[in-house]
């Protein structure tokens, strides 16, 4: 699966509706939106959350930024998943954060967000989780 140069247009597009909002602002409402969903991921989570949501924003905007070439972070990627897996993180888990991660975006773009946008977000979050699954699974498998 590949993303069309049309769809890479999108997610930049509606990525730029959180350059200037705070990783705290964007973070917490990611977060609240996962945690409120499923409350048993909470206890994977450090108490305070501020670094999480720095980093939640700084990897969004990596890829963002790195979209017309996805392979380039590849082994970030795969590194992160390994991390993932030894915070207990699940194949299960990648669908629910994905659904939070759309909303989030939906919420955050407001208007400007529609079925082409939504696709397109889709199309990314899938390859790059099922990079991470398949990690998962052949680090669980060793």
């Amino acid at each position: 699966m590949e993303l069309s140069q049309y769809q890479i247009k999108l997610i930049k597009q509606s990525w730029r509706n959180f350059r200037d909002v705070s990783p705290a602002v964007v973070g917490d409402l990611f977060y609240s939106k996962l945690f409120s969903d499923h409350p048993s991921l909470r206890k994977m989570f450090p108490k305070k959350m501020d670094e999480q949501y720095k980093k939640l924003i700084d990897t969004l905007t990596t890829i963002v930024v790195r979209l017309d070439n996805l392979d380039t972070i590849n082994d970030e990627i795969t590194e992160m998943a390994r991390r993932h897996v030894d915070y207990g993180v699940k194949p299960v888990h990648y669908k629910i954060v994905g659904d939070a991660l759309l909303w989030t975006l939906k919420k955050g773009t407001g208007c400007d967000w529609n079925n082409e946008t939504e696709e397109a977000w889709l199309s990314c979050y899938t390859i790059l989780s099922n990079l991470m699954i398949n990690v998962t699974a052949q680090k669980e498998t060793l």
